[in-house]
């Protein structure tokens, strides 16, 4: 973890003292204040601040007062208070999250990668529309559909989006409509397949008193709810096809009549379809219309399934996680173990599945952590380590802890490297007997330890993976992420 700044603003000369010693003791520095009334004196540039840890500010209203001053400040702070009650952390939206004295070591590490994600999310809000936060991903795919999105969301074109079920189409239907002119019109929803056919003319049209039995009174239908706005109509694959040929007039003429009636009537309506269907296996079935298909087909925007992205699964997950939390429905942390499981995954239920996944967890694990061996069993998945791209996607989300990256310079048991500058050798590691009278930073040399002791145990077991868990009372897969972790490289067979 990259050493950063750290504002602690807190009346207790203790709890200062504490925070700080914890701060340091995570490799950032801690700029303190002291003085509540010129708390600004004590801090140089406010634009060097990772995050603020805010406790007691002597009452409620200097809190008020300096939660707002940190939020609404250009540099965009993220903000942790202390001990603070839900109903006054709920005023602040720039307040990010809330931590319990005392502090320990993991939650702080959490808070700093949190912060991290939030600075990082701030800064790309200056750069495009915030609707996108619905739209996730970083992944070249998604980059894509988003670049598409903002290309044809300010035209009349017809759109269609193929994907498969649980890719969030519906989602891209939502930002074509808010980035569209239309965006202060109705966006109206229909599932084509979850619609009887012979219910779909009345429920699309909208029916006059006595068209039918039942009709008791007239209704518009989903073209007239939609006018001047967004019809979006989903799985459009499973349209019968007598009603594929009342859309595609409605299409080319811009008209409609009610069920029941003769009065025609304009529709001022984009139309967005979607479906998770092969229309072109449909047409040549004689279950599609390839003259709809086309008229539909202006500009066609594929939704990736989450397999095909997997780097975008840390990502997802943590959103997932922020929404239950805004929600107050729980919370939930994954170590970096269970989150590479998960992204070796196939998902052919999609974004959805994972959904379903995570408010599983939440519920199973509530404000806990989960590890591999907490997943569901489908999910537990063991294999090489990952692609730099998915790893340093978990990396840098406040799911769990990051961990020291430690570079060997030596080959076999002749072991002796550095970790961010410090030296070490076998000898001093495990024949210490004291503390040097110049200190000792213990979690560089706790590290170190550890990376000895992976070593000894991969010779020992002749390089087997597997025994040397065993002999670590570790499973496979977390020792695997350690050597990744700690760059210890795999020069024999690792079965």
């Amino acid at each position: 973890m990259n050493a950063c700044n750290i504002l602690v603003i807190d009346i207790d000369p203790q709890r200062r003292e504490t925070l700080s010693t914890l701060i340091a003791f995570v490799n950032c520095h801690a700029v303190v204040v002291n003085d509540m009334e010129n708390w600004f004196d004590s801090v140089n540039d406010l634009n060097d601040i990772a995050l603020a840890l805010v406790g007691d500010c002597g009452g409620v209203s200097p809190t008020k007062q300096l939660l707002r001053e940190l939020i609404n400040h250009e540099a965009r702070i993220p903000v942790f208070t202390l001990d603070y009650p839900e109903a006054l952390i709920r005023e602040f939206p720039g307040s990010i999250g809330s931590l319990n004295y005392p502090i320990k070591y993991l939650q702080l590490n959490n808070a700093i990668q949190q912060a991290s994600v939030y600075r990082n999310q701030a800064d790309n809000q200056a750069e495009t529309e915030p609707l996108f936060r619905s739209l996730v991903g970083n992944s070249t795919k998604m980059k894509r559909v988003q670049k598409m999105i903002h290309q044809v969301s300010d035209s009349e074109a017809n759109v269609l989006i193929l994907g498969e079920s649980g890719t969030g189409k519906e989602v891209v239907a939502r930002n074509l409509h808010y980035f569209s002119s239309r965006r202060d019109k109705p966006f109206v929803p229909v599932n084509c397949g979850a619609i009887p056919g012979e219910l779909l003319e009345s429920e699309l049209f909208g029916h006059e008193k006595g068209a039918f039995t039942g009709a008791i009174t007239a209704r518009k239908g989903r073209f007239e709810m939609a006018e001047g706005g967004t019809l979006f109509l989903d799985e459009i694959g499973d349209m019968p096809l007598p009603m594929q040929v009342k859309l595609l007039r409605i299409l080319q003429e811009r008209t409609f009549e009610r069920v029941g009636s003769n009065k025609t009537q304009k529709a001022n309506v984009r139309v967005i379809a979607a479906t998770h269907r092969n229309l072109e296996t449909h047409i040549g079935d004689g279950r599609f219309r390839e003259d709809l298909f086309y008229r539909l087909n202006v500009f066609p925007i594929e939704m990736p399934a989450l397999r095909e992205r997997p780097e975008d699964i840390p990502l997802l997950i943590h959103e997932l996680i922020q929404r239950i939390e805004h929600e107050n429905r729980g919370a939930v942390r994954f170590t970096p173990t269970a989150i590479a499981s998960l992204c070796r995954y196939t998902w052919p239920g999609n974004v959805r599945e994972l959904a379903n996944v995570v408010e599983r967890l939440v519920i199973l694990y509530p404000y806990g952590t989960v590890d591999f061996d907490d997943l569901p069993e489908k999910y537990q998945i063991e294999g090489e380590p990952l692609p730099d791209v998915i790893t340093s996607a978990i990396d840098s989300q406040p799911h769990s802890l990051t961990a020291l990256k430690v570079t060997s310079k030596a080959n076999g048991s002749d072991a002796s490297a550095s970790v961010n500058g410090f030296q070490r050798s076998d000898d001093a590691l495990f024949s210490m007997d004291t503390i040097p009278e110049d200190g000792l930073d213990l979690r560089e040399h706790l590290a170190n330890l550890e990376y000895l002791l992976i070593k000894q145990a991969l010779d020992e077991a002749a390089g087997v993976v597997a025994h040397a868990a065993s002999r670590l009372k570790m499973r496979r897969t977390t020792l695997v992420e350690k050597m990744r972790k700690y760059g210890i490289q795999r020069d024999i067979e690792i079965s």
